[in-house]
């Protein structure tokens, strides 16, 4: 695992900055679309700030923990049709396995975008085409959330929310929601 920490480092080094978004939703339940405009900062956190989204998520101390990504995320949102959504949350990604190119592991935040209270998701980091997805799972969906880094200053984003399947190993065939973006870092 520790050949992929390195990639896997970089990647964040890069998203660490000042960014913007467009953003299409496609809402498919009510067959609706929405643009909106993002403005969004992501800092690096301290290490005693790391402890604390590990706590917050009931994880155990470790003693690598000045190795795993920790980052503070701040977003300011408008919708097209005015409204205006502002978020902040620490966040820090726990690498637990790594093999074929992919580094995986437990995506912590101290409070979550859907439910907002701590939240422990999955990841995998492709090494090969620099893509994190996140995979989250809220009561009523599945948020699928894949950030693809073409370069330091260039995004790709594509959210997929699905109905939350009553049974735990049915699959994901239900969108509720798919979203994309292109975001760009702000020098």
């Amino acid at each position: 695992m520790i050949d992929f920490l390195p990639a896997f480092q970089t990647f964040f080094e890069h998203c660490v900055g000042d960014w913007t978004t467009e953003r299409t939703y496609h809402y498919l339940s009510h067959q609706a679309v929405e643009r909106s405009h993002t403005e969004f900062q992501i800092r690096p956190i301290t290490l005693d700030q790391k402890a604390k989204v590990l706590a917050d998520n009931a994880f155990p101390d470790r003693p690598d923990l000045v190795e795993m990504p920790g980052y503070h995320l701040d977003f300011q949102t408008v919708l097209e049709h005015g409204e205006r959504v502002a978020h902040g949350l620490n966040f820090l990604f726990v690498p637990d396995g790594a093999g074929n190119g992919v580094l995986t592991g437990s995506y912590l935040r101290d409070r979550a975008y859907e439910e907002a209270k701590p939240m422990v998701a999955q990841f995998h980091f492709t090494i090969a085409t620099r893509e994190l997805m996140m995979t989250t799972h809220y009561q009523r969906v599945v948020s699928v959330d894949s950030i693809t880094l073409v370069n330091p200053a260039l995004r790709l984003r594509r959210i997929l929310n699905y109905h939350r399947p009553a049974a735990e190993d049915a699959p994901l065939d239900q969108i509720a929601l798919a979203g994309f973006g292109v975001e760009q870092k702000i020098n």
